[in-house]
């Protein structure tokens, strides 16, 4: 997305890494004046707990007024890591004063303001400052305030050491905020997640946090301060650079080890349990969990599945879809790729070895697909189509594409479109579409324009003779919404929008049910899922006879205050009586993920960035490596790291699982310059392809014929296999884009053989499989066939009768 978010984000730094000021000194003079308060100086924080402890507050629009109006009744307040603020009437022990030039940030509130720095507070007092003292460093002799200080220490008797959380010990007092070996002015935490700093804080709170969202290691430092992390990250740190320039460093590591000390040194009582402690200033009492609540597969050789090459390409996708023929069609963004390019493309995969004749340029494109949605239809033809875009009269387009020619053999047909007579409603930049159980189309939200307001309500095409249905939840979540998420289940339409999800009657489009708002970052419960936070979701498989709830997995995404990508995936069964989410943590963070349902039942998870938002220029640190989800595996031992690529997938990359049972990875235009400017991860033409296990375990693959392509409900078809047993596998047509499979759906349907004669029941309803085309795949001890596409349920809205204008060719019915 061509806009620049960090005025909406207002991302300062990753959580991860604390900045150092790189400045010299910094005079006095720079620091603002506030009103009823005068400057009293910089101050070092306290040796155990925090130099001003009596009120703490933080958030990404503090100022020195700000701060001033929070400790409105104290002494003194200082500002901290420019965004935090801390009162009180007294100094705590060790508090002392710094060199005016260590305190150096911007209030992240107002840049022109000064608001301390790393464990530097820029202090304010009601009266005059005391006594001055000269302090050397930082530009030489600079006079600064000598506080009063507390001379006596809270006692407490030590670490909690029971009374913790089932298979969680205490493990010591450990160093924190080690300087990076990359650059000495980066400070690197020990555990990387911040939970919060509050006056509730205690052991049980804070390691019950960490345990929720995945992680085997607690700490507590400050006396108020919680920590997330894990065993490992005593060795290694984890810290993904913010920059998304890749000639700069993308990972910092530490200069040495965290020291451990005695217990006594970390002395600071718990700000929520004054009997035990908390940690002290840069020391951390932690605490291991003896089994580590999630366990993670590492397989090797075949079974880590590989990425490889499967053709240079001649466009950078928006939109990637595999046609009915075989072919994988291409859709790009205006301005993308080469100024002599028409935006459409068609990939045949037969003819990889012989480039010319794998790609054909297609044209008929008038308006620009950036940012559009993607359906295959149900009609005979299993047309494509597009919907949205930008800007101006591309916001209401609509384009369709009847796919033609054989393997070898390009076809002739091309986009056709008619923006005059043929278009939305209304503008819709970022929507989604999704067939409806009654075969029509459903389009959802999106943005009337860049930087522009929410389009917070739905339509319907063909259309009716209705307008628009306003959705007030789309409009209240606006601008982490776009690209929502949407499911036919059998009580209507699940939708899962920013970090909100629902059931509407298909109908009224009536909210029916709501669900518990999904689990954020373990730092940020607020962290969302669409776009521009974008994750990635699907569905679950389902199972004949299909009396289990339908599932849905979310992978990934970011937070609003700071574009910390999310490290989980959530899961939950919206029909359920009491629908609760599911955390399970990723080995990794991913922001702009895709994800890709395989015939098999497992997911891929791949691409994205370790830091940032959805957008040009704002997601970097890319993810390499590949993550296999079962679901039919024990909760948190479902995850299987596997095999790495060499190419950065970032923003507008996508994932489609192939007739052959591979998946395509495409795109990545994280410039949208086709230039590929310096300092920024290059515009992807590469087309690669992962091959998993299945594949490459040397398993012979099971073949099938099938006469009958073409199903109704319920309906008993019949195939040969190559062997007998076999299970089949239903996977719907993708459109990809932005993390969003639409289309997507897996299905396990009844099969019966005799021998190897089978037959096969069809899904029973349109609740189940709504109309359109789907992949079938037979499977021999979890080796799928090569797949073909059949069609289940028709095209019960006529969409083969439409639209019926001029220049449109039409299936029929």
């Amino acid at each position: 997305m061509g806009r620049n978010l960090w005025s909406a984000l207002r991302v300062v730094v990753v959580a991860s890494i604390i900045t150092l000021s790189h400045a010299g000194s910094i005079l006095e003079q720079r620091q603002s004046p506030v009103s009823g308060w005068t400057y009293y100086g910089c101050q070092t924080e306290a040796t155990s707990s925090r130099a001003l402890a009596s009120k703490a507050t933080a958030y990404d629009t503090m100022t020195l007024e700000s701060c001033a109006s929070d400790c409105a009744g104290y002494t003194y307040f200082g500002a901290e890591y420019g965004r935090e603020c801390y009162c009180g009437n007294i100094f705590s022990a060790g508090s002392v004063p710094a060199a005016a030039g260590d305190c150096s940030f911007a209030c992240a509130g107002n840049s022109t303001e000064i608001c301390g720095a790393g464990n530097r507070l820029s202090v304010y007092t009601t009266g005059a400052g005391s006594g001055t003292t000269t302090v050397a460093g930082g530009g030489g002799g600079i006079t600064a305030s000598t506080p009063p200080v507390v001379t006596t220490q809270p006692t407490a008797p030590g670490p909690q050491k029971s009374g913790l959380p089932a298979g969680w010990v205490y493990s010591g007092c450990l160093q924190d905020n080690i300087p990076s070996k990359e650059d000495p002015n980066m400070q690197l935490p020990t555990f990387p997640y911040k939970v919060w700093d509050t006056q509730t804080n205690d052991a049980p709170s804070c390691i019950a946090m960490c345990q929720q969202y995945g992680f085997n290691a607690a700490g507590l430092e400050y006396a108020s301060q919680c920590f997330c992390g894990d065993i490992e990250n005593i060795p290694v740190a984890s810290a993904p650079t913010t920059s998304t320039n890749p000639d700069v460093i993308q990972e910092y590591t530490r200069s040495a080890a965290p020291l451990t000390y005695d217990d006594s040194q970390c002395n600071a009582a718990c700000t929520g349990n004054t009997n035990y402690w908390c940690g002290s200033g840069n020391k951390l009492t932690y605490y291991t969990f003896t089994t580590s609540p999630v366990q993670w597969n590492f397989p090797t050789g075949a079974a880590a599945g590989s990425y490889s090459l499967l053709i240079g390409g001649v466009v950078v996708p928006l939109i990637t879809a595999q046609a009915i023929t075989g072919k994988v069609t291409f859709v790009e963004k205006s301005g993308t790729g080469e100024p002599n390019g028409t935006g459409a493309y068609e990939l045949d995969l037969t003819q990889i070895d012989n480039f010319s004749n794998a790609w054909r340029q297609m044209t008929g494109l008038k308006t620009d697909v950036f940012c559009a949605a993607g359906l295959t239809l149900p009609d005979k033809a299993g047309r494509q189509i597009t919907v949205g875009g930008w800007a101006g009269i591309s916001n209401y387009g609509i384009r369709l594409y009847w796919p033609d020619g054989s393997a070898g053999v390009k076809g002739v047909n091309q986009w056709t479109e008619d923006p005059v007579n043929l278009q939305l409603l209304v503008p819709r930049w970022y929507p989604s579409a999704m067939i409806m159980a009654n075969g029509s189309i459903l389009v959802v939200g999106g943005e009337i324009g860049q930087n522009a307001d929410e389009q917070p309500n739905l339509e319907l095409l063909p259309r009716t003779g209705g307008g628009t249905v306003y959705l007030d939840f789309l409009n209240r979540t606006h601008p982490f919404n776009l690209y929502p998420f949407i499911v036919v289940v059998p009580s209507g339409i699940f939708i899962l929008y920013y970090n909100e999800a629902r059931i509407l009657d298909e109908k009224t489009f009536a909210t029916i049910k709501t669900l518990p708002n999904l689990p954020g970052a373990v730092n940020d419960p607020t962290g969302g899922r669409t776009y521009q936070l974008q994750g990635s979701m699907i569905a679950l498989p389902q199972y004949a006879p299909y009396t289990d709830p339908l599932g849905v997995l979310a992978c990934g995404g970011s937070t609003s205050n700071g574009g910390y990508a999310i490290d989980n995936c959530v899961s939950t069964q919206p029909e359920a009586a009491n629908p609760v989410w599911t955390i399970e943590r990723m080995p990794s963070r991913r922001v702009m993920p895709c994800m890709a349902g395989l015939p098999d039942g497992t997911c891929l998870i791949v691409g994205g960035g370790q830091h940032g938002v959805a957008g040009f220029g704002l997601g970097g640190a890319p993810n390499y490596n590949a993550v296999l989800y079962d679901p039919t595996k024990p909760v948190n031992q479902r995850m299987s790291v596997m095999a790495n690529t060499t190419v950065a997938r970032l923003y507008h990359s996508e994932a489609i699982v192939l007739l052959d049972g591979r998946v395509m990875v495409s795109g990545s235009d994280p410039t949208g310059n086709y230039n590929s400017p310096a300092g920024a991860w290059p515009e992807e033409y590469r087309v690669e392809v992962f091959t998993p296990p299945y594949i490459l375990s040397g398993a012979a693959r099971p073949t099938f014929t099938i006469a009958n392509t073409d199903w109704t409900y319920g309906a008993s078809v019949t195939f040969t296999s190559s062997v007998a047993g076999v299970k089949v596998s239903l996977l719907g047509s993708v459109s990809s884009t932005h993390g969003n499979s639409m289309g997507q759906r897996t299905l396990f349907p009844a099969v019966a053989c005799t021998g190897t004669s089978c037959t096969v029941t069809a899904p029973p309803n349109a609740h189940i499989a709504p109309p359109g085309w789907y992949m079938m795949f037979v499977l021999n001890a979890g080796i799928p066939s090569v797949g073909q596409f059949v069609r289940i349920g028709g095209d019960p809205a006529g969409l083969g009768n439409w639209p019926d204008l001029p220049g449109f060719s039409l299936p029929g019915v």
